[in-house]
């Protein structure tokens, strides 16, 4: 299949194509390809375990090794054209290998799922950034306990609730934050053991054809997150602020516009979830169960006379009674039900009916057709006068 759907490992069994604000807000290439480095080596280390396992001939590890070469140099070079199907990193370099070497290139995914290789990936670029990170912070420290060293006959108060306590050494207090960051180098390299480790072969879905996923609604879910931990970490640069303007306050331009964007495009997603759903009422109404009409049977009382809570209490005693006797409520013979309450009678079957039970509620916002339809009404009259005043 050479549609840009079919390329995609998922694409085989669906028809049409995908939305392109889904196709988007499915991207990762915009921030993962970052990692391209890392993908490539990875993909480089790979394919020679391919050949060892015989998966791949000695030439087609050659065509491959020097193909990832190529891609590795546009890259550093900044010529890599990233192109609107690129779904993330992996997709953007595997789909440059094929224009590359042809064919060849889709050996490459041969036993490893996107889901380890994005691990993967994430794992070799931290290992290289926890190394950069940790010679920054050694060279912040190297130039605290130098500086501690040229200024130690420097005196200044010390603080205690915002309050001058007692003279300190300037060196002391620099020292004091040497010892926090010292800290943060040794949990660094805790990270960097933890992170050192190969999780190649952590089987994906995507191999498998019969699989749909909710991709849209898990992305949807996952948005709430990343807008509230922006709002958390605003909120956090707010917490430690004096009065008037602070130069910390620059930070809320990047959580705003990303907040915006992703409820922006949360709202998009969902608007094409829902108008492009499919149900199916005959599975939905099979998941109806007698049980569920254990309230209805509490107002069959009611309309006798019985006060609610007691109503409710014998409904109750009726739905023990079913399960003593591993039945369902419907089961249950009229003498079964009257030896609960002389008031059930004959006429207790109409209650055993699922649309007489959504009818019954009429009153405003009620589950009535009559009630629903007049939410329906009132709601599209809201929506015109919202696009009148827009």
């Amino acid at each position: 299949m050479d549609t840009a759907e079919g390329s995609k490992l998922w694409g085989g069994r669906f028809v049409g194509d995908t939305d392109p604000v889904m196709e988007r807000f499915n991207a990762s290439i915009a921030y993962d390809q970052r990692m391209w480095d890392a993908d490539v080596r990875g993909s480089q280390a790979y394919v020679k375990a391919l050949e060892k396992a015989k998966l791949v001939t000695t030439d087609e590890k050659t065509q491959i090794l020097q193909g990832l070469d190529q891609i590795s140099e546009e890259w550093t070079k900044g010529v890599f054209v990233i192109k609107a199907d690129d779904e993330d990193i992996h997709t953007a370099n595997e789909r440059r290998l094929k224009e590359l070497i042809g064919a060849s290139a889709g050996k490459l995914h041969t036993g490893r799922s996107r889901n380890d290789q994005v691990v993967t990936d994430m794992r070799l670029w931290l290992r290289d950034a926890i190394a950069t990170l940790t010679d920054s912070a050694l060279q912040l420290i190297s130039t605290m306990v130098e500086r501690a060293a040229a200024e130690m006959d420097v005196l200044f108060p010390g603080y205690t609730h915002m309050q001058r306590a007692q003279p300190i050494r300037w060196s002391h207090w620099i020292l004091s934050h040497v010892v926090a960051v010292r800290r943060d180098v040794e949990r660094l390299q805790e990270i960097k053991r933890r992170v050192n480790v190969l999780p190649l072969g952590s089987t994906g879905s995507s191999l498998m054809p019969q699989k749909k996923n909710a991709d849209s609604l898990e992305l949807i879910r996952s948005k709430a997150g990343r807008v509230f931990g922006r709002c958390a970490g605003f909120m956090m640069t707010l917490k430690g602020l004096p009065s008037s303007y602070n130069k910390d306050l620059q930070e809320d331009k990047e959580a705003m516009f990303d907040c915006y964007d992703s409820v922006h495009a949360v709202l998009q997603v969902t608007t094409g979830v829902l108008s492009t759903l499919k149900i199916n009422a005959s599975v939905m109404a099979a998941a109806l169960s007698p049980d569920m009409l254990a309230t209805d049977l509490a107002y069959y009382l009611v309309r006798k006379g019985v006060a609610f809570r007691d109503a409710h209490a014998l409904s109750g005693k009726v739905v023990f009674a079913a399960e003593s006797k591993n039945v369902t409520l419907t089961q249950l013979s009229l003498d079964d039900l009257s030896a609960i309450s002389p008031l059930f009678e004959s006429d207790v079957a109409s209650v055993w009916d699922y649309g007489g039970s959504v009818e019954q509620y009429g009153a405003t916002g009620g589950t009535a057709r009559s009630s629903v339809s007049a939410q329906v009404q009132h709601l599209r009259t809201w929506l015109t006068q919202q696009k009148k005043h827009s």
